[in-house]
């Protein structure tokens, strides 16, 4: 049997990483990563094909003209995101549920993509503020991207209707708790 699409979007710093790296600890569940592609610069730890593929932003562009992308939206200028098809659809029919960890104008495009073998769910943050101490907290980013990710997070906000779901984090064992409930009701359902 084909997989399903699990879709998880929220502004930088909401906990939707940590959330979708518990579900994946559930063998039972039978997820895979989606593993995105990116013209951006590895931060910190990440390594190539594991949290991101990194690609030149001219490599990105080439890529969009041959058509290989299921979504991909330039989240800053010059900085693209996007979801390989292909890697996609032999995890779908290998059987594995795929999981999305992308910006809300990708969840958005990947739910009309895939409609209901797929659902998405919207992490949201406590508050913005509370979010801004988040991104101090975690110190990956300077102080100017920080702001950026806090004014472009009041804009992500406002997609949160457009999911199937919403999990406010304000707790991350029960936000946890809550998306685990949540997946494994929708796996069930045929």
């Amino acid at each position: 049997m084909a997989g399903k699409c699990l879709i998880f979007s929220a502004p930088s710093g909401s906990g939707k990483s940590t959330i979708v790296n518990s579900l994946l600890s559930h063998p039972e569940l039978k997820l895979t990563f989606s593993v995105s592609a990116t013209s951006r610069q590895p931060r910190g730890t990440e390594r190539d094909g594991v949290e991101y593929i990194f690609i030149t932003e001219d490599e990105f562009r080439r890529r969009i003209a041959a058509g290989e992308f299921l979504e991909y939206e330039e989240v800053y200028q010059g900085c693209f995101y996007g979801t390989l098809k292909e890697q996609v659809e032999s995890r779908l029919a290998a059987g594995f549920n795929v999981v999305f960890d992308v910006d809300v104008e990708g969840g958005c495009n990947i739910k009309n993509f895939f409609a209901d073998r797929a659902l998405s769910v919207f992490i949201m943050p406590p508050s913005v503020e509370e979010l801004r101490r988040r991104l101090i907290k975690r110190g990956t980013d300077s102080v100017e991207m920080i702001e950026k990710r806090v004014a472009k997070a009041n804009y992500e906000i406002e997609y949160a209707p457009r999911f199937d779901i919403t999990i406010i984090n304000d707790d991350m064992q029960l936000a946890c708790q809550k998306a685990y409930s949540t997946i494994t009701n929708f796996l069930k359902n045929e």
